[in-house]
């Protein structure tokens, strides 16, 4: 794997998840504080940004970034990005990664899904239970012809952009879930699934592998709900990839996820937006691209659709401007 950094945010005291990605050889660690991070939070092997650090490091988008929010993790990319990093994992303080944690290559034969399905429920490729991943459109629940056949995948060859690792115990779903049900999953072994163009799945940011030629798409919105700031990333990031000649791959869990203390009803809340928007989404985001352009400017047209479509306001696009500013200085 080339120079690869792990990414997190946190506003608790290092946990066993962030003791355990420090340890791991040939990455490096970024952890980005909030005003509610401990003032003496310390963690070998680990590089520690504070919010004085954040503003330190002289980019723009530090000035409209909202404190006490999970996109402070983007000051982390940043960092990571100037100190050199080809490759960036995302992930979270509970979530702790096996002794095996690893992502498959970035290219190759993969078992790969039927083109044009839409939406599909990538978690029954990996487990029985009655399961979807946050975000997955709700109508689409109990509608079994977008689960994917094992006897529809075919191997091909895939240039992957994304990799998104599973987690067990409490894998990433919605409230409604959790609120109904809240069985405590783990997911089968087996090998990893990748998604074609016209065929797509929520994914999130808790155990996630991102190339440099995708940088962009890390973006996290900050001014929508908490609970749809990665889902919504992941929705406007995959036609944009499938217009750039790459994948989004799922791989078998890899991480175990204790989660930290969450209100379920208010997660509801926030998720509203998941419930609502991921068709529409996908809609405006095709409606914006155009040949030729770079993933930048792909990305900064779907969210200038998306504001005229009331799904982001224009805070959201003033600080995407910023982020891709910041940005285009450090991958000249």
């Amino acid at each position: 794997m080339p120079n690869t950094s792990i990414v997190i945010t946190s506003i608790f005291a290092p946990t066993e998840a962030v003791t355990k990605f420090a340890n791991l050889p040939n990455y490096q660690l970024v952890v980005a504080g909030d005003k509610k991070s401990p003032v003496d939070w310390q963690e070998p092997n680990v590089t520690y940004l504070d919010v004085a650090a954040q503003e330190a490091l002289g980019f723009g988008m530090s000035a409209k970034l909202p404190f006490n929010h999970y996109g402070r993790k983007m000051m982390g990319y940043l960092h990571a990005i100037r100190e050199g990093a080809e490759v960036i994992v995302d992930t979270d303080d509970d979530n702790i990664p096996y002794d095996d944690w690893a992502f498959p290559a970035m290219s190759g034969s993969f078992a790969t899904a039927p083109a044009d399905k839409g939406f599909v429920n990538i978690y029954k490729n990996f487990t029985s239970h009655h399961i979807w991943p946050r975000g997955y459109p709700l109508d689409l629940i109990l509608n079994t012809d977008h689960n994917l056949k094992e006897a529809d995948l075919t191997h091909q060859e895939a240039k992957i952009g994304i990799w998104q690792g599973l987690a067990d115990s409490d894998p990433d779903v919605d409230a409604i879930y959790r609120l109904v049900d809240n069985t405590e999953i783990f997911f089968d072994k087996r090998d990893p699934i990748v998604l074609p163009i016209g065929t797509l799945c929520p994914f999130n940011s808790q155990n996630t592998l991102v190339r440099r030629e995708l940088f962009a798409l890390l973006y996290l919105p900050a001014y929508v709900t908490f609970r749809f700031t990665d889902i919504l990333r992941g929705l406007v990031a995959q036609p944009i990839m499938w217009a750039h000649g790459y994948r989004l791959g799922f791989t078998q869990a890899t991480v175990l996820q204790v989660r930290n203390p969450h209100d379920y009803v208010k997660d509801f809340e926030s998720e509203i937006p998941c419930y609502l928007h991921p068709n529409r989404v996908i809609a405006a985001v095709q409606r914006a691209l155009k040949p030729g352009n770079t993933v930048a400017e792909d990305l900064r047209a779907a969210y200038a659709e998306l504001l005229t479509e009331n799904i982001v306001t224009a805070q959201e696009t003033e600080l995407l401007d910023l982020w891709l500013t910041d940005l285009k200085t450090l991958l000249k």
